[in-house]
């Protein structure tokens, strides 16, 4: 008979730590998605050989927006032109500076790619001012081992 009978006192703490849970997430404080006004940031444009993306954070290094070559509708070889960064850096500088309020950035620029400066100069067609550029491409201090010797 006790085979078949479920047991209540067993069941019980499993039903509560499973409410406890639930009301925990229920009650977790929501952050609050107000208008935020950011004065300064930084804009990261990472140029490769096939596209640029460029992101504009705060100082914090929390992101604002985006974009690159290919949300701006290039696709294929015409991702990596500087026409497609400075169209996507313009994009990004517009929204910025409606969203947030951004009024001037810091730019680091990482990457041996076609659109670097087109990207500079569409963040500052765009009404942002551009206080510094810095060039943040990782450089190797001798890098990785070269293959063996070919003998022939």
């Amino acid at each position: 008979m006790s085979d078949t009978a479920p047991n209540p006192t067993a069941a019980a703490p499993a039903k509560d730590a499973g409410a406890e849970g639930a009301t925990a997430t229920a009650t977790a404080p929501k952050r609050k998605k107000g208008k935020r006004s950011v004065a300064r940031g930084i804009a990261h444009i990472h140029s490769t050989f096939n596209n640029t993306i460029v992101t504009i954070t705060d100082m914090n290094g929390d992101v604002l927006a985006w974009k690159s070559g290919g949300t701006m509708n290039f696709k294929g070889s015409r991702k990596g032109t500087p026409f497609a960064a400075q169209r996507a850096a313009q994009e990004v500088a517009d929204s910025c500076k409606s969203r947030f309020g951004l009024r001037e950035v810091e730019v680091r620029v990482q990457g041996p790619g076609p659109g670097r400066e087109s990207a500079v100069r569409g963040i500052q067609s765009a009404g942002v001012d551009v206080k510094v550029i810095e060039d943040v491409t990782p450089l190797p201090h001798n890098g990785c081992r070269p293959r063996k010797k070919r003998r022939v």
